[in-house]
C-alpha cells in the first residue's frame, strides 16, 4: 500500500473512532430534557415504541412583563426518535389523562408534545389574575415551548388540536407564523361574527330531514313541562347549584337549551331514532338527557374545571347564541345560556370583539400551510375558518354527516388523500412512510372531546 494511502486510511479510522466515541458519550434524552431551563420531569414511562414523560415547564405569567412572576405549565411528551417530526398538540384544555397520539402524529410516525392550556389546573398562576388569560399569552406559551424543544428535535414541526385546541393552534400561528411548518386544526370554530344566530340556522339544517330536530324540540318542551319532577331528581343526586347558577331551575333551563346543539355535536343521524317521543315518561326523558347532555356537567362541580374556557368565550373567543324559540313560553330565566352564567361573579369579564377579527384576517390574507377539518353536522362548524385571497398552501374539508369527532380518516377518499399528502409534505416525510404502530387512543377521539368545549 502506498505510504500516502496508508496515511489516509489511518486518518479515516482515527476520525471514525473519535466520532463513535462522541456518539457514545452523547447525553441521553433525560439529560437533554433536564438541561432545558425551567423544565422538570414529573413522571416517565415506556409505552410501546414510545417513551412517555409528563413535564413541568416554567412560563412567565405575563410574557410582556416577565418580572411579574411565573407558573409551571404541564406538558406531556411522547418520544420516538429525535430525528422524526415533532407534533405540537395544543389541547386548549387540560392534559389528556394518559398517553395518546393525535392523528397527525400517527400519520408522520412522529413525536408529540401535548400542552395544557394556561389557567387549567394545575397550570394556573397563584394568585390568578384572569386578565393574563388571553390568546396572545397562550400563543407565547407555545412559542417558548417550541424554541426550547427545538434544541432536541431539529426535524420538521407540525401543530394540531381539536375544537378549542384547534383554535389555539391557529392563534399560535397568527402570532408566531414560523414556529411550525404546518397546522392541522380539527372542528375549530371561528366566532368572528359573535352574537349572531348562525348556530341555530345551522342546527335547523342538520340531519337528513327536519324530523330529528322536531323530536328534539319535543323533548325540550316535555322536560320543562315536567321541570319540578326533573329538578327533584337532580337534587336527589346531591348536585349543588349555589355558587354559579343560584338555582337548579336555571341550570335545567340552560341544559335544555343546549340539547339540540349537544346532540348534533356528539351524535349522528343514526341516533335520531333514540330521541324520545311525545309519550315518553319522565324517567325516559331524564335518561336521554343524561346520555345526550349530562346533568352532572351543569352543576357547580361540573362546570368549575371549565371556568377558563367560559372566561375566554366571554372575553375573546365568542360563543353560540342559544335558540330559545321552541321553548320561549316555558322559560323562567331567558337569556341565561351565556358564558357569564358559567364564570364566578367575582371574575370580571369584558368582551373584546377585535380579537377574532384579527385572527380571521390573518388566516384569509396571510395564512400559510393550514388544514381545517370540519363535521357536516357539527354545530361548531357553523362559523368555520375560511381560506381567503391571501391564504397559501392551505386546505379545508368537511366530513359528510360528521360530528365533533371528525378527522382526516373520515373524509371521502380523494380529500383524504389530499389532506394526508399535505401533512406529509409539511413534515418532510415521504408518502411511503409507515404510520406509527402505537396502539393507544388518540387524544382527539370522541370520548376525549366530550370532556372539552361545550
Amino acid at each position: 500500500m502506498h505510504r500516502l494511502t496508508r496515511l489516509f486510511v489511518v486518518l479515516v479510522l482515527a476520525l471514525s473512532s473519535t466520532a463513535v466515541g462522541v456518539a457514545a458519550a452523547a447525553p441521553d434524552l433525560e439529560t437533554r430534557l433536564t438541561a432545558i431551563q425551567g423544565l422538570r420531569i414529573i413522571s416517565k414511562a415506556a409505552v410501546g415504541e414510545y417513551r412517555y414523560f409528563v413535564l413541568g415547564f416554567r412560563q412567565p405569567v405575563d410574557h410582556q412583563r416577565p418580572w411579574r412572576g411565573d407558573f409551571e405549565q404541564r406538558i406531556s411528551l411522547l418520544h420516538k426518535d429525535e430525528r422524526r417530526p415533532m407534533v405540537l398538540h395544543t389541547t386548549g384544555y387540560d392534559l389528556p389523562g394518559g398517553p395518546g397520539l393525535s392523528e397527525p402524529a400517527r400519520l408522520v410516525d412522529g413525536n408529540q408534545l401535548s400542552v395544557e392550556q394556561r389557567f387549567f389546573p394545575p397550570s394556573r398562576p397563584e394568585p390568578a389574575n384572569w386578565r393574563d388569560l388571553d390568546i396572545e399569552q397562550a400563543a407565547s406559551d407555545h412559542h417558548r415551548i417550541v424554541r426550547a424543544f427545538k434544541a432536541i428535535y431539529r426535524a420538521s414541526w407540525l401543530s394540531t388540536g381539536a375544537s378549542k385546541g384547534g383554535m389555539a393552534s391557529v392563534y399560535h400561528r397568527r402570532f408566531f407564523p414560523h414556529d411550525v411548518d404546518g397546522t392541522i386544526a380539527y372542528v375549530a370554530p371561528n366566532d368572528v361574527v359573535d352574537r349572531r344566530d348562525v348556530y341555530a340556522d345551522f342546527i335547523a339544517r342538520a340531519g337528513d330531514d327536519d324530523s330529528c330536530n322536531r323530536r328534539l324540540e319535543g323533548v325540550q318542551r316535555q322536560v320543562l313541562q315536567h321541570r319540578d319532577e326533573v329538578v327533584a331528581i337532580m337534587l336527589a343526586r346531591g348536585y349543588r347549584y349555589d355558587e354559579l347558577f343560584g338555582t337548579p331551575q336555571k341550570a335545567l333551563e340552560i341544559l335544555v337549551l343546549d340539547t339540540p346543539f349537544t346532540f348534533w355535536q356528539y351524535q349522528t343521524q343514526a341516533k335520531c331514532a333514540a330521541v324520545p317521543g311525545p309519550d315518553a315518561t319522565v324517567e325516559e326523558l331524564v335518561r336521554f338527557m343524561d346520555d345526550t347532555v349530562g346533568f352532572d356537567f351543569y352543576t357547580d362541580t361540573g362546570v368549575a374545571p371549565f371556568t377558563p374556557y367560559y372566561y375566554q368565550a366571554g372575553t375573546q373567543l365568542g360563543s353560540p347564541e342559544a335558540d330559545e324559540r321552541a321553548v320561549a313560553d316555558l322559560l323562567r330565566y331567558p337569556g341565561s345560556s351565556v358564558p357569564r352564567s358559567f364564570v364566578p361573579a367575582d371574575i370580571p369579564m369584558h368582551f373584546q370583539p377585535g380579537a377574532m377579527r384579527d385572527v380571521d384576517t390573518w388566516v384569509r390574507f396571510a395564512g400559510r400551510s393550514l388544514l381545517f377539518v370540519y363535521g357536516g353536522n357539527d354545530p361548531w362548524g357553523a362559523e368555520p375558518f375560511r381560506l381567503g385571497p391571501g391564504t397559501r398552501d392551505s386546505l379545508s374539508f368537511t366530513v359528510p354527516g360528521g360530528n365533533h369527532g371528525s378527522d382526516i380518516a373520515q373524509l371521502p377518499e380523494t380529500q383524504r388523500a389530499q389532506a394526508k399528502a399535505a401533512v406529509l409534505r409539511w413534515a418532510d416525510v415521504p408518502a411511503s412512510v409507515q404510520t406509527s404502530t402505537f396502539n393507544g387512543p388518540g387524544p382527539d377521539d370522541l370520548a376525549e372531546l366530550r370532556r372539552g368545549r361545550r
